[in-house]
């Protein structure tokens, strides 16, 4: 859709004078018209759904029986505020330099990385009361809820490299060097970005982005949200109802992810001797970091103990009855851990008020994630240490290279084949400190000078790329954010010391932007101070808070919704715990009860035989 409106507008350049907003002059009718010729009208058409569904869709379908595409995959992402595009439809914010917003010019993303976010790795702060394992989570949740897919539309037949070009050929949207920046001398050079990929908005025919996986908390990032992927990552030779492991490399004869089968595969390059590939996940990012690969081969392996558990519990169970049920007690266990364990953790005193109590499923709530939430809920790259640590089976170092640079083990899957697996990565998580956010300390250099610098023609700048994706998704500034939670909006440099408690900050924020009303929403909101006992500030608590209550409310598969499972069974489900997960699939036997809090070893550990193990007797059905 958004190609037409291009070339429509191209053609009415012609005998139209001025600058003109091509929505403004399309009818009604005309509009319509597009919507269909294009195929837009899929996106908010309901399919039928079956009277009866015990377990979720793949692509999140029918979860909503009346609005069957409310939190599928392939959907646009929600808006809860009208975008704000350079032409009021798809440019991105930014796009034209000079151009002025509110009086004043945006400035370039990497410029107000380098003055506000830029931090060095040996200036960190350690948090003492969260564990690495708790930022650990918090992307591991995420990518359960939002992957924005790179667009490949071209607008004309040339070719097109992202890689290289430095100019705005769509879909892509370089971002600009500063003079003086203290790493990239040569201006003429970029950083590569490219555009999310559109999809259609039949509503108001404003640019949306699409997220590609559901938008549920349903553990899609172990399963996949698309039903040929899904399919491909089971265990295709029995009818056991299990995943698919590796089958050239064990962890002493644990389970390892499979291999994903691209002979172009990324991991291949960061180490060209290795030979290793990616992982294969339900989610494309599982081999992004260590920590992330950790987790997940984690869950795979505890759905393959609860088939094979279930099994004993009900041999004539079929393979297909095995996965289901094994998929929807992971999918309970991590709604579990997450609102009980994590949120209030991140929220703090202001979790009661954001996430009231459940009370039952409201199929007029839309849990489809907003577009705002996709970037507000990155907030954790302040978090990211800029160091992994491995440590032995006495949680001390493990040989020579126990602390790797963060930015050598980007992509790097052959780190676990070849040095000692996922055990001693997680152990490092669950003693480590979360690196703490601070506001002269946002994110480590490691992210914002090297990030994926064996795989990109020029080290990555992750702050500048959040700045940009907030730009190129249309999200107002920071003030439309602030407003929308009910929050004061500063007007200058006074009020904004007063809401940032830091003048100095204000004042940088004052001089780059020069108004708060332009802050980007992502480094606005990142550098409030954190609400009592929580890691973020007010406006990150609300929309984070928002976005998570929408997700339970609006989820018929919510586990504690009733009929979902059996009063036994949310029983047993309520005492499930991370900690239990680890005991369960790994070689460790000491771990903490609490794994997102601070915990020194041995004093806050404590035997796997205390810690509570997952009855599976309640899901003991009778043969009919």
């Amino acid at each position: 859709m958004e190609t037409t409106l291009i070339l429509l507008k191209k053609k009415l350049l012609r005998i139209v004078k001025g600058e003109f907003n091509i929505t403004d002059v399309l009818t009604g009718n005309q509009k319509e018209i597009i919507t269909k010729a294009t195929g837009c009208d899929y996106q908010i058409r309901s399919i039928r759904c079956p009277e009866s569904s015990i377990y979720r869709t793949i692509t999140g379908e029918c979860n909503n029986r009346k609005r069957s595409y409310f939190g599928a995959s392939n959907h646009g992402y929600a808006r809860w505020l009208p975008a704000e595009y350079e032409d009021g439809v798809s440019l991105p914010r930014g796009l034209t330099e000079g151009k002025l917003y509110n009086g004043f010019p945006l400035p370039l993303v990497r410029k107000v990385s380098n003055e506000i976010i830029h931090t060095a790795n040996e200036n960190v702060t350690h948090d003492q009361e969260r564990s690495l394992m708790f930022m650990h989570w918090g992307q591991w949740v995420d990518h359960d809820l939002d992957l924005a897919p790179f667009s490949t539309t071209k607008i004309t037949n040339k070719e097109v490299h992202c890689e290289t070009s430095c100019s705005f050929e769509p879909p892509c949207f370089p971002i600009k060097i500063p003079s003086q920046d203290p790493r990239i001398k040569d201006q003429n050079t970029c950083m590569p970005f490219v555009r999310t990929a559109p999809v259609c908005n039949a509503r108001t025919f404003t640019r949306e982005q699409i997220n590609a996986i559901t938008s549920f908390l349903d553990a899609s990032m172990v399963y996949g949200s698309e039903v040929p992927l899904a399919k491909s990552l089971r265990n295709q030779t029995n009818q056991l109802g299990l995943m698919a492991l590796n089958q050239n490399f064990t962890e002493a004869g644990l389970g390892l992810l499979p291999f994903e089968n691209k002979s172009q595969s990324l991991c291949l390059f960061t180490n060209k001797s290795m030979n290793i590939p990616c992982f294969k996940a339900g989610d494309a990012r599982a081999t992004e970091n260590l920590g992330l690969t950790a987790i997940h081969t984690l869950f795979v392996r505890e759905h393959n103990r609860l088939a094979t558990e279930l099994k004993k519990l009900n041999p004539h169970w079929d393979g297909e009855k095995l996965y289901q049920e094994a998929r929807k007690i992971i999918g309970a266990m991590i709604q579990v851990v997450t609102y009980r364990d994590y949120l209030p953790l991140l929220l703090g005193d202001e979790t009661e008020k954001e996430i009231p109590r459940y009370r039952r499923y409201d199929e007029s709530v839309d849990p489809t994630v907003a577009n705002v939430f996709s970037l507000a809920f990155r907030f954790g790259h302040g978090s990211i240490q800029p160091f992994v640590t491995r440590l032995d089976d006495r949680f001390q170092p493990l040989g020579s290279h126990f602390r790797v640079p963060l930015h050598l083990t980007f992509s790097a899957s052959w780190r676990i084949v070849m040095e000692g697996g996922i055990d001693p990565l997680l152990r490092g998580m669950l003693v480590d400190h979360a690196k703490l956010m601070k506001q002269n300390q946002m994110v480590v250099e490691e992210l914002q000078e090297r990030l994926f610098e064996q795989l990109e023609i020029i080290g990555l700048d992750l702050a500048a790329l959040n700045l940009q994706r907030g730009r190129d998704h249309g999200l107002p500034g920071y003030n439309a954010w602030r407003q929308f939670c009910g929050l004061s909006q500063p007007r200058n440099v006074a009020e904004l010391s007063e809401v940032l408690g830091n003048p100095e900050l204000s004042r940088k924020f004052i001089d780059l932007y020069g108004t708060p009303d332009n802050i980007d929403i992502w480094i606005g909101a990142m550098a409030e101070p954190f609400v009592p006992n929580g890691r973020v500030g007010p406006l990150l608590s609300c929309i984070i808070g928002t976005q998570f209550r929408k997700l339970r409310d609006g989820d018929r598969f919510w586990w504690e919704n009733p009929g979902v499972f059996t009063p036994q069974q949310r029983r047993a489900l309520s005492r499930s715990s991370l900690s239990r997960v680890l005991c369960d699939n790994t070689r460790i036997r000491e771990v903490p009860r609490n794994v997102f809090k601070v915990n020194c070893y041995p004093k806050a550990f404590v035997n796997c035989r205390v810690i509570d193990r997952l009855e599976l007797s309640p899901w003991r059905q009778r043969r009919n």
